[in-house]
């Protein structure tokens, strides 16, 4: 029976979100449906033993949960482009959450299922993103600074998300963070640190006032910190991306040297 009732909820949090609305999104809405459908049925078959040797199922399980949250930029005209992209089956792209200019969020798809936001992407160790992240996605060409009110429905979202799943304030991070050279979103414009000020992010201090020490190796810190470094320049300017926001170089100056080492420590 508890193996039973373990696998209703499963059932349940998978069909979250499925109901099927009324125009214009009531058929992508029934695609929603009957896919969780699909993925419920698979989770509710019994595993085959490679060894041919009984399945004995534990009592003890529960869904995989999130532990990161990745923030884009749409690079999109509108929120409704935005939307349609990701109802089209052929984009093969999709996020959890999309916040229009206006502050309104759509939540596009339950937090414990895997959405295809971050591509290629690597942080610290994890290599596949999408399976351990929520993606956010900000309706903005990419050129123009984020709307207050698009802010302040982020931050709800981010709150919620945080308390709900227990993410690390660490773990707020944008999609030029986890693929260096091959995106820059959130654009230079979005307030890291407005964000990290309320748990969502970390940020160095308003002032370093310790030395960087002639033994400071760059990369190290930034692969400490998380970025991939195999294409060092990429990596530094997805830092300077995040945490300097002027501009974007690839060689990091004496007082972007003591941002880094001062931040680096936050990590350790």
């Amino acid at each position: 029976m508890i193996a039973k009732s373990h696998l209703a909820i499963l059932a349940f949090a998978f069909a979250v979100m499925a109901g099927c609305s009324s125009s214009p999104y009531g058929p992508t809405n029934k695609v929603y449906k009957n896919h969780t459908k699909e993925l419920a049925s698979t989770v509710r078959k019994t595993p085959v033993n490679p060894t041919g040797q009984d399945f004995v199922g534990t009592v003890n399980f529960g869904l995989r949960k999130p532990n990161y949250v990745i923030i884009h930029h749409t690079a999109q005209n509108s929120t409704a482009q935005t939307l349609k992209t990701f109802t089209t089956p052929a984009t093969q792209v999709s996020a959890h959450y999309v916040i229009g200019r206006d502050g309104a969020v759509y939540h596009m798809l339950n937090d414990y299922l895997r959405a295809w936001h971050g591509g290629a992407a690597k942080w610290g160790n994890a290599t596949d993103i999408n399976s351990a992240s929520i993606g956010i996605e900000l309706d903005n060409n990419g050129l123009e600074p984020f709307a207050q009110s698009q802010i302040n429905s982020l931050v709800n979202v981010l709150d919620t998300l945080k308390r709900r799943h227990s993410i690390p304030a660490a773990n707020f991070i944008g999609h030029s963070d986890i693929a260096p050279g091959r995106k820059v979103d959130p654009n230079v414009t979005f307030p890291w640190k407005s964000l990290a000020d309320r748990g969502f992010g970390l940020w160095p201090d308003a002032v370093q006032t310790d030395s960087v020490p002639a033994t400071f190796n760059q990369l190290d810190a930034l692969r400490i910190i998380g970025y991939d470094v195999k294409n060092p320049s990429n990596a530094i300017k997805a830092f300077q991306l995040h945490f300097i926001q002027k501009e974007i170089t690839g060689i990091l100056n004496e007082e972007e040297q003591k941002v880094l080492f001062n931040l680096y420590k936050k990590y350790l």
